[in-house]
């Protein structure tokens, strides 16, 4: 049976799997191979890594972001350990409490403007080391993209990878979004990591076409301790590896993984321009575009009469209900045409 799924602005892992990505799923269908990564699909993998991200890197696949942040975490860290991250982070509001009940890890948060960390907020929870009675912080985890569709330039992630190192911490990325971050800014994934310092990385796939997948990325091999044994505890070794390791090398070996977010990034900005020149033109009343769109997401406020209106007919979330903040995903398959009929329908509604 063949089922008709409409495209949604509810998330990019509401997505469908890129044609390549099935290809390459498919490719790797071939006979039997070593299992738990003894299979030459994972070991070309490294290449792929060493490519992106420096020599030094080495890639763990895993099945999914919230294991791939566990398991980069809880390796960074002993028991006594804890991570400082922004509040709107992915770790401490999108993930229960696998970070804490999984990976036994503490999470110290701030309020972040932007959902961005700066080393004057990081100073705010940089503390205590040696009192026994307090949690220590020893690593510094930051969401790029953020969980607010913001990017940090390079130049701010060195600053907090400089401040973090000073004080014997480590730098951990939630790169769930680093392709639509690095798209944005028009910068390699090596620039917005091992160049500027980062000490692991959670790299994403599911996001941005793959069926299923994503890998932790170990820059620094003096960061992690036991990563293998981690992952494994962690439930997250994949038996038939090679096809999470398959689909990571479609998505990272050459640029589709530039090629998709740089179109879901363009998508949101075609839906946030759309909305602006509405405003500008004072065709809508009642709308507030609240974040800047630099990725693929776009922040809104309407009035809560057109919400559901709306939402029935091309989904999407929640940000805030308490003030009606929406957020509106585009992915590597939206269309112009899926944009500009959400976007007409709001400013139908609106006008």
């Amino acid at each position: 049976m063949t089922t008709e799924l409409r495209r949604t602005f509810n998330s990019d892992n509401y997505s469908g799997v890129h044609p390549e990505v099935l290809t390459a799923i498919a490719e790797a269908n071939t006979g039997h191979t070593g299992a738990y990564g003894a299979d030459p699909w994972t070991q070309r993998l490294q290449d792929v890594v060493h490519a992106q991200f420096g020599d030094g890197a080495a890639a763990y696949p895993v099945f999914n972001g919230t294991g791939a942040n566990v398991v980069a975490l809880a390796s960074m860290l002993p028991r006594w350990g804890a991570v400082i991250t922004a509040r709107t982070a992915h770790i401490n509001v999108d993930e229960n409490a696998a970070p804490e009940r999984v990976g036994g890890v503490k999470l110290w948060t701030v309020e972040a403007p932007a959902g961005k960390l700066t080393p004057e907020l990081v100073a705010a929870q940089a503390y205590g080391w040696g009192d026994q009675h307090r949690a220590q912080p020893l690593v510094v985890s930051i969401s790029q993209a953020t969980e607010l569709g913001t990017v940090y330039t390079p130049s701010e992630v060195l600053a907090l990878t400089t401040q973090a190192h000073d004080l014997g911490m480590r730098v951990h990325v939630d790169g769930s979004r680093l392709a639509n971050a690095a798209a944005a800014l028009g910068v390699s994934l090596r620039a917005l990591t091992t160049d500027v310092g980062v000490d692991v990385v959670s790299l994403g796939g599911t996001k941005n076409g793959m069926l299923m997948g994503e890998a932790v990325v170990v820059l620094d091999a003096g960061a992690v301790d036991g990563i293998e044994y981690v992952r494994k505890l962690s439930t997250q070794l994949p038996s038939k590896m090679r096809f999470v390791s398959a689909q990571l090398i479609a998505l990272y070996e050459d640029d589709l993984w530039h090629r998709s977010a740089s179109h879901s990034n363009a998508m949101a900005t075609r839906l946030h321009d759309r909305l602006s020149a509405a405003l500008a033109a004072g065709q809508v009343q009642g709308l507030v575009l609240t974040q800047p769109t630099e990725t693929n997401a776009v922040f809104a406020i309407l009035p809560p009469d057109v919400i559901e209106p709306l939402r029935e007919r091309f989904g999407f979330y929640d940000w805030d209900a308490t003030r009606s903040e929406l957020r509106w995903m585009c992915s590597f398959d939206t269309t112009e045409d899926d944009v500009d009929a959400f976007a007409a329908a709001v400013i139908a509604a609106l006008s």
